[in-house]
């Protein structure tokens, strides 16, 4: 079964049978996707990431589809309904929603108005009728009048048969594919305000009186229109043409609408449609949806999160951190280039004017003290009026202060990873911390918060949790092994993203180090409890040790490469070491002289590469970033061309945090010169850039920002 879905895989994607084996075998051994798609593009073809977690994705799939198939099997033929021809129809079904429609009219269900009729005996008189033979169906439905049955008439008798009709309508697979289709292409979704709730529902307003095509509607829509419904504010429905639907249904079973059978068909086919199909179709079409707009949201927020976590560090410099406050003041804590606290302490700026004049010397002799060259200044409540208040203590001009995006600092000062890494601190200064941190190097700080609190998602708390969540991990587990991660320095919520790492394997890095000192090689790793053979091959690559034993520690080259270095190195009569250094002796060596049964081209290109940078970072460099001179929403006006930070981005636009404590919407219709189908095109999380101010509404504390006619590239 597997090799079928390796043909159809291929078939789906273009990409080789041969490689989609290769990548089904490595994930079924336990390999993850960074290393498939870093150390083994010979296997895979040099398949990227994106590749191999479409394969991963789609086997999972087909193999659900076969776990159903199987028990649907089994329940047939337990049953003793499972045909020759039925058995070839669901082992032929692609996918769940085909082979569920060929398992419908099986499926044991409670009684029906159809069961019922079939119970008297009605089903012959159903199937005469569907003949249309051209005699009327009221004449010879007196042959199965009984009144033990409680078929007293005629009526009686062509009524129980118009109800099986009409299941059988509605269970046919043909039927229901049409309709299917029909649903998808035409639908429209039709919104209204549920009766009283005008009032509470205000945030809702748009959507009370709603009509617009299903395939047209954006996922944001899709899933705003849900919540709504959820909270009982509006009423939600997928419609269509009532007429196309007949015509779908009629044209499958009805020779002539005309006749007198076919009247009674007709009748089936509404009865059908209005009380059994529909309401089948809109569910369905309704997860379709749904599952359309999960999709989209979770690729927008996997976007933003990428985005932060490869956003250009500062490095290893000291910091000195804020974490601003107007009534409890601001935290304080100064962090030495490895983030370690060398002190905390708390100044009150703006409770008088005595007590601001102590936190001015507090902060001038705290950066002649232990030398930051850095303030990072955290963006929430009083963090622009801290940062005017810098601005006012007669710091050096070398001296940076640097906004900081403190999203989800408080999640991670209450939680039991800050309790444990700082037991001795309480939650205020965790969170001062967290901020300096981040600037230092964002990745290594925030894979210590869940990613839903970051606060880049569009509607995240309505998506389809599990999918959410995988997506995530997927996105943090490529970024921390996209950078590497330096082994005597990273925390255990680092490390337990590196491929084939888990949990308890990095806690216990963390212990033998503690206990042992730095490590000086990539192989002391298998020293380390629970590290066995198969974690070291899929870590050892992505970990990295500064100044150790062995230069190419120091750089992404596998150590399951490392004798192909040396060889490459010993045909020029060099060190490994100097190889690295000299440019022109890499440039000499035929790449083609060192493949063997085991390495190729793909992984000899990337072990050059590496040598030319060991351990290349591949994030932006840092740039030093200011706000304008306002403060408040109130500084705005219309015209105003300001700096701002870009803090989500969103299907219908990006919203950017100018400095004023309410961050402003850039719409998609503002984002450029010409038409824009996807803001992230355009703009990512995190990136700087010039806007315009185009209104300001105080009232409603809402910004609207323009990129349009502004140069930022």
């Amino acid at each position: 079964m597997q090799s079928i879905h390796f043909e159809k895989i291929s078939f789906e994607t273009k990409l080789s049978r041969m490689h989609i084996a290769a990548v089904a075998s490595l994930l079924a051994d336990g390999a993850t996707i960074p290393f498939i798609a870093r150390y083994r593009k010979e296997a895979t073809g040099s398949m990227d990431e994106v590749s191999v977690m479409t394969v991963r994705d789609r086997l999972e799939q087909l193999e659900k589809l076969d776990e159903r198939r199987n028990a649907i099997l089994r329940s047939l033929g337990e049953r003793e309904l499972l045909t020759a021809e039925l058995s070839e129809k669901i082992g032929s079904a692609c996918t769940i929603t085909s082979l569920e429609d060929i398992y419908l009219p099986f499926r044991p269900r409670r009684r029906t108005r159809a069961t019922k009729a079939r119970e008297k005996g009605l089903e012959p008189l159903a199937q005469r009728i569907l003949l249309q033979e051209g005699d009327d169906p009221f004449l010879y439905a007196r042959e199965y009048m009984d009144s033990e049955k409680g078929v007293e008439t005629a009526e009686d008798a062509v009524s129980g048969a118009r109800d099986i009709i009409a299941e059988d309508l509605a269970h046919n697979a043909e039927i229901r594919d049409s309709m299917r289709k029909l649903y998808w292409d035409t639908g429209s979704y039709e919104c209204r305000v549920v009766s009283g709730m005008e009032e509470e529902g205000s945030k809702f307003r748009n959507y009370f009186e709603w009509n617009e095509s299903l395939r047209a509607t954006p996922s944001h829509r899709v899933l705003a229109m849900r919540r709504g419904e959820d909270k009982k504010i509006l009423s939600l429905r997928i419609t269509v043409s009532l007429e196309r639907a007949l015509d779908i249904i009629l044209s499958a079973v009805c020779l002539n609408p005309d006749t007198a059978e076919g009247k009674v068909i007709s009748e089936a086919a509404l009865d059908g449609f209005r009380r059994l199909l529909a309401p089948s179709m809109e569910t369905e079409t309704r997860l379709r949806s749904k599952e359309a707009a999960d999709d989209e949201a979770i690729m927008v927020f996997t976007s933003n999160l990428r985005e932060l976590l490869l956003a250009p560090p500062l490095g290893p410099k000291g910091v000195l951190a804020i974490d601003p406050g107007f009534r409890t003041g601001c935290k304080l804590v100064c962090l030495n280039s490895q983030g370690a606290v060398e002190y905390n302490t708390t100044i009150f700026p703006f409770m008088s004017e005595a007590k601001r004049s102590e936190a001015v010397k507090t902060v001038i002799g705290l950066i002649e003290e232990f030398g930051q060259e850095f303030i990072g200044v955290g963006n929430g409540t009083a963090g622009r009026e801290t940062e005017a208040f810098l601005g006012e203590t007669g710091l050096r001009e070398d001296i940076k202060v640097i906004p900081v995006n403190e999203s989800g600092a408080s999640v991670y000062s209450a939680s039991k990873v800050a309790r444990e890494e700082f037991p001795d601190f309480d939650l205020t200064v965790r969170g001062a911390i967290s901020i300096g941190r981040r600037l230092q190097d964002p990745l290594a700080e925030l894979v210590k918060i869940d990613p839903k609190s970051i606060g880049v998602g569009q509607y995240q708390h309505d998506v389809d949790s599990r999918k959410l969540q995988k997506a995530l991990d997927d996105t943090v587990e490529s970024c921390v092994n996209s950078v590497g991660v330096d082994l005597n320095t990273a925390s255990p919520q680092l490390l337990s993203y590196v491929s084939g790492l888990t949990e308890r394997v990095s806690r216990n890095i963390v212990k033998w180090s503690e206990k042992n000192g730095s490590f000086l090689s990539r192989q002391q790793l298998l020293e380390v409890s629970g590290l066995g053979p198969i974690a070291f091959e899929q870590s050892a690559g992505f970990l990295r040790i500064r100044n150790g034993q062995n230069p190419l520690d120091a750089s992404g080259v596998h150590p399951e490469s490392y004798s192909v270095v040396e060889r490459m190195a010993g045909s020029k009569g060099l060190s490994v070491a100097e190889l690295m250094q000299s440019e022109n002796a890499r440039k000499t060596i035929d790449l083609k002289d060192f493949v063997d049964g085991k390495t190729g081209l793909p992984t000899l290109r990337d072990i050059m590469k590496e040598l030319e940078k060991p351990g290349r970072d591949p994030r932006k460099s840092f740039q030093v970033f200011s706000f304008a001179n306002v403060h408040d929403i109130k500084d705005l006006e219309e015209g105003m061309i300001l700096p701002g930070i870009v803090t989500n981005v969103t299907n219908f636009g990006a919203f950017v945090d100018v400095g004023v404590h309410q961050d402003g919407l850039v719409h998609i219709s503002q984002m450029a010169d010409r038409f824009v189908r996807n803001p992230a095109d355009i703009v990512s999380a995190g990136e700087k850039l010039m806007v315009r101010v185009l209104e300001v509404d105080i009232k409603r504390s809402r910004i609207s920002l323009s990129m349009t006619g502004i140069e930022n590239r």
